[in-house]
């Protein structure tokens, strides 16, 4: 089966996983998560890509990132995966693939899904019961987007500044975001439009997808795709 051309708009946040091979381990001490952060920096600068949440997880890695170009991301990722690859296999004597294919990555609907897609990647290590609260995981953007602690990475999104005109009633107000529950319905959501790459947002956002792509961004329903020369052909034999 042909791959899906990737969805990427210039300006559209997109929730970017990279996962390691057969899930092996990509970072076994703290020097390696220093290092991918150190090399993230310097391709996202490179390419344009602003970072504005980010989860550094034992076998994989989670990014909210917005391109300026069409092909940023993906240019993010290729400089940044053959680097860390080339890195990790000196550092640790080895050979070969480090990475479970191409990364997988959805465009975000910034008005219903940023603040979700957020919470969704820093609550990982409470997901995973690495820690009892985000706050106490070191790699990831949470302190940063909670607290104002300084990360280089992190380029806060118009959505978060909009919260309040100061920051440390933003931070507040990111804050209170965590309360309840660590799984939710978007969760779910998130997961499936990542993983299956169509968006992540409602029909509106869609459309103007659509309209800006020539192309289908949604899975089609149950019944198929009624306006296709085979659903036709189907109807036809009724």
């Amino acid at each position: 089966m042909p791959r899906k051309p990737r969805l990427s708009i210039p300006g559209a946040p997109q929730h970017v996983i990279q996962r390691g091979n057969n899930r092996q381990a990509i970072f076994v001490v703290d020097e390696n998560y220093h290092q991918f952060i150190e090399m993230l920096s310097l391709a996202a600068d490179k390419h344009d890509c602003q970072i504005h949440a980010y989860v550094l997880m034992t076998n994989h890695v989670h990014l909210l990132a917005t391109p300026s170009t069409e092909d940023g991301i993906g240019k993010m990722m290729q400089s940044l995966g053959r680097r860390y690859v080339q890195y990790f296999n000196l550092r640790n004597t080895r050979t070969g693939t480090l990475w479970e294919g191409r990364y997988r990555a959805t465009l975000i609907d910034t008005e219903q899904y940023l603040f979700a897609c957020m919470r969704y990647i820093e609550l990982n290590p409470v997901r995973a019961g690495l820690v009892k609260r985000p706050g106490e995981y070191r790699w990831s953007s949470f302190r940063c987007n909670a607290f104002g602690a300084l990360d280089k990475l992190v380029t806060h999104h118009p959505q978060y500044l909009s919260l309040a005109n100061v920051s440390a009633a933003r931070q507040r107000a990111y804050r209170a975001m965590f309360d309840g529950q660590i799984e939710d319905a978007s969760a779910d959501e998130i997961r499936r439009a990542t993983n299956s790459a169509w968006v992540l947002g409602g029909v509106e956002f869609a459309e103007t997808v659509v309209s800006r792509l020539n192309r289908r961004v949604t899975p089609v329903g149950r019944g198929g795709d009624r306006r296709s020369p085979s659903f036709q052909k189907r109807i036809k034999r009724l």
